[in-house]
């Protein structure tokens, strides 16, 4: 893992627009459109549907890096809330926000900074690193899905069964993925930056 000097996040690598205006605004689209579509991946197992979004925001955070990442979370996460169907089963609105997966929704912000923020100091380069900070963000995901899921749970035990226990093996698939993704593809394009 290196400290120090921030890294080129790869979305720089992978989207080189030489105006900035021009990038950042395609990077947020794509991050936004890439988020959305995995939304839709989605298995119901129950109170909290199991999607791909936080794949897409952990990728999005190691990818983008903290600004960037947080970002483009805000803005999917306001687009749907402001009605487009960008949510799990083309789902869109506030309602979202105060029902079971709120905190989820809410954890992705935070998760993707902090991603972000690690990925800027080169955790997004080795497998190991990649791996830490994947788990890291599932971390910060959970903590705050399962404190608002709580909400609505008799107690803990409930809580966890709801939100916790079905979802680790499917995290586990989605932690594996970026893992192999994400130092792959700096491998692939070179590790400068």
């Amino acid at each position: 893992m290196t400290t120090g000097v921030l890294k080129q996040p790869l979305i720089e690598r992978l989207v080189p627009i030489r105006s900035k205006t021009l990038r950042v605004a395609l990077q947020l689209l794509l991050g936004v459109a890439l988020l959305a579509a995995l939304a839709q991946l989605r298995f119901e197992i129950g109170a909290v549907p199991v999607t791909g979004q936080t794949l897409g925001v952990l990728l999005i955070g190691a990818a983008y890096g903290a600004p960037l990442a947080g970002a483009t979370v805000v803005a999917y996460l306001i687009a749907g809330g402001l009605g487009m169907p960008f949510f799990s089963s083309g789902g869109a609105g506030w309602s979202f926000f105060a029902g079971t997966t709120g905190g989820y929704l809410l954890g992705f912000l935070p998760a993707a900074l902090l991603v972000g923020y690690l990925a800027q100091r080169g955790w997004d380069r080795s497998y190991r690193a990649t791996a830490a900070a994947m788990l890291i963000g599932n971390l910060v995901i959970y903590a705050f899905g399962l404190l608002w899921l709580s909400r609505f749970a008799p107690d803990l035990a409930t809580t966890l069964q709801w939100g916790l226990w079905p979802f680790l093996a499917g995290d586990v698939l989605k932690v594996l993925t970026a893992v192999a993704l994400l130092p792959t593809v700096w491998r692939l394009i070179g590790r400068r930056a």
